[in-house]
C-alpha cells in the first residue's frame, strides 16, 4: 500500500544573549560545569525573574522573518513538572499568548517551491544538561535559563527531503540574523520530528511517532526515511503504529523507544504571577525591526541578480555566514564576480577546510583576494600562479601584486618573446602543422601546452592561443 507522509516540527532555538532568559547569570557556551549559575536559576526563595529584552528582540526578529503575527503584549506561563533538569519544578514558557503566530517559510526542494505554514514561535527558558556515566546522573546547570525561541510547524512537510530544507532555512535565518549561532553539535538548535503515516486518500492522520533532540541535519533525514520504513511495515502487517517517543541512534541507524504516549501529559499551565503582562509598543517592535541583518532569501535573491551566481555557488556561500560576508566584502571590488566565485569555493574554501579553520580566522583580507582575482581576471597571472601566490600570502595578507613580482610570478604578455618561442615549438613540430589545418583542435591545444611548458607557465594562454593560431596561418 501507498502512504502518505505527514511531518511536524519543533525546532527549539538558542538566541544569542549576554545573559539567561530571567536572570543576570552568563549565558556564555561551555564554560566549567555550574559556574553560569544564579540564586534566580535555582529559584531559590525570594528571588524574581525579570525579561531579557534582548531575548524579546530575537524573538520579534525572528517572527519577523517568518512573516508572522508579532502579539504586542507578553504573557509567560508556568509548565509545571518534576524532572532533574529543572530546578523550579516548572519552566517559564509562553502557552497562552506566543510572541509570533499564524506564520510560514518558504523552501526549496529541487528547485521547486513549498510554503511551510508556521503555527507558533514562543519564548522560554532552557533546562540543565544531563550527564550521564553509568548508573550516576550530573547535571550541570549552566543551560538552565538559558533563552529560548521554540517554533513549531504545521503538519505540512511530506518528506525527509522538506524536513532537511526547512530546518537548514531556519538555521540560515538565526544566524545571519545574528540571534544564534545554530550550532546543532552544541545544542543552539535542537530539532523534534513528529511523523506519521497515512494511506494515501486518506484525510485522517495516523499515530503521531515523536523522534526528539536531532542534533543534526543529515541525521534528521535518516531519522525519518528509517520510521517511514519501520511504520510502512508495520502498516503493511496490519499492525497499529503506537504513539511513543523515539530516539535515532546513528551507530545503530534505527529509531530506539523511549517511553510511550499512553495518555497526553498535563502540564497544569498557569499564569507565571511573578511576571506582570508586559506591553510591547509599536515604536519598540519596528525599530527591532529595522535593526535586523539581511535575511538570507533577500540574499539569495542579490546574489542571482547583481552577481548572477547559480544556485549551486548560492547554497554553498549561504552555508557559512562567514564566507558568505568575506564575499560580500571581496565583491566590493572586483568586476568579474564569476572569477571571485569560483576562487571563495574553490582554492579559499579548500585551504579552511584542510586547516580547520573559517573566513574570519586567516590573515588574507576580503581586499587583498579582490586584487587577487583582479590578477588573475585582467591576465597579470594565471589560475596556477595564483594557486602558488596564494600559498604566501595567505597567513602573511602580503599584497598580492607585489608579491607576485618578488616571486617572479608575472605572466609574460611580451609578443615578440612569445612570438619567438612560438615559432622555435613550431619549428620543432612541422608535422602537426597539417593535422590543425585538417582542423584537429587537440593539435594546437598541444602546441600552446608546448609554449606554456617551455615558458613554465608564465606566458598568457589567451595571448598564446591567438598568436599560434596567427603564425600558423602564414605558413
Amino acid at each position: 500500500m501507498k502512504y502518505e507522509v505527514i511531518i511536524g516540527l519543533e525546532i527549539h532555538i538558542e538566541t544569542k544573549t549576554n545573559t539567561k532568559m530571567f536572570s543576570s547569570a552568563s549565558s556564555l557556551f561551555d564554560a566549567p560545569a555550574n559556574s553560569n549559575v544564579s540564586v534566580v536559576d535555582m529559584a531559590f526563595p525570594g528571588t524574581l525573574p525579570t525579561v531579557n529584552k534582548k531575548a524579546v528582540q530575537n524573538a520579534i526578529m525572528l517572527g519577523h522573518a517568518l512573516n508572522m503575527e508579532i502579539d504586542d503584549e507578553l504573557h509567560f506561563d508556568r509548565k509545571n513538572y518534576f524532572y532533574s533538569d529543572l530546578p523550579k519544578g516548572y519552566q517559564i514558557t509562553q502557552q497562552r499568548r506566543p510572541i509570533g503566530s499564524n506564520g510560514y517559510l518558504d523552501i526549496y526542494v529541487n528547485d521547486t517551491k513549498k510554503r511551510i505554514r508556521i503555527e507558533r514561535i514562543h519564548m522560554e527558558e532552557d533546562t540543565a544538561k544531563q550527564i550521564h556515566l553509568g548508573e550516576v546522573t550530573l547535571i550541570d546547570y549552566n543551560r538552565a535559563g538559558n533563552p529560548l525561541v521554540e517554533l513549531v510547524t504545521e503538519p505540512d512537510l511530506r518528506s525527509a527531503d522538506e524536513a532537511m530544507a526547512f530546518v537548514e532555512a531556519v538555521r540560515e535565518i538565526v544566524t545571519f540574523l545574528e540571534i544564534s549561532d545554530g550550532k546543532m553539535e552544541e545544542g543552539s538548535l535542537r530539532c523534534d520530528v513528529n511523523i506519521s503515516l497515512r494511506p494515501v486518500g486518506v484525510s485522517k492522520f495516523g499515530n503521531k511517532v515523536e523522534i526528539k533532540n536531532m542534533n543534526s541535519i543529515s541525521n534528521i533525514g535518516k531519522a525519518i526515511e528509517t520510521e517511514i520504513k519501520r511504520q510502512s511495515e508495520l502498516l503493511d502487517k496490519g499492525l497499529e503504529v503506537e504513539s511513543e517517543t523515539r530516539r535515532y541512534d546513528d551507530a545503530l541507524k534505527d529509531t530506539i523507544t523511549m517511553r510511550k504516549k499512553d495518555e497526553s501529559v498535563d502540564y497544569r499551565y498557569i499564569p507565571e504571577g511573578n511576571i506582570l503582562p508586559i506591553s510591547l509598543s509599536k515604536e519598540f517592535i519596528d525599530a527591532t525591526i529595522r535593526e535586523m541583518k539581511e535575511l538570507p532569501s533577500v540574499k539569495r535573491e542579490r546574489y542571482f541578480e547583481e552577481f548572477k551566481l547559480n544556485a549551486h555557488e548560492v547554497n554553498i556561500l549561504l552555508q557559512d555566514k562567514d564566507l558568505t560576508s568575506y564575499f560580500d566584502e571581496a565583491a566590493r571590488d572586483v568586476k568579474n564576480y564569476k572569477t571571485l566565485i569560483n576562487w571563495v569555493i574553490g582554492e579559499f574554501s579548500s585551504y579552511l577546510n584542510k586547516e580547520g579553520k573559517n573566513a574570519k580566522s586567516v590573515a588574507l583580507s576580503p581586499q587583498n583576494t579582490s586584487k587577487l582575482v583582479n590578477l588573475i581576471d585582467n591576465g597579470t597571472i594565471s589560475n596556477s600562479q595564483a594557486r602558488e601566490l596564494f600559498a604566501h600570502i595567505i597567513e602573511t595578507n602580503e599584497d598580492p601584486e607585489t608579491k607576485a613580482k618578488a616571486l617572479n610570478l608575472m605572466q609574460v604578455s611580451d609578443t615578440d618573446f612569445i612570438l619567438s618561442v612560438i615559432n622555435e615549438v613550431i619549428n620543432e613540430n612541422l608535422n602537426v602543422i597539417d593535422d590543425i589545418k585538417a582542423g584537429k583542435d587537440r593539435a594546437m591545444g598541444f602546441l600552446v601546452g608546448q609554449v606554456m611548458k617551455k615558458t613554465k607557465g608564465k606566458v598568457n594562454p589567451a595571448l598564446a592561443s591567438k598568436l599560434m593560431k596567427q603564425e600558423i596561418d602564414k605558413r
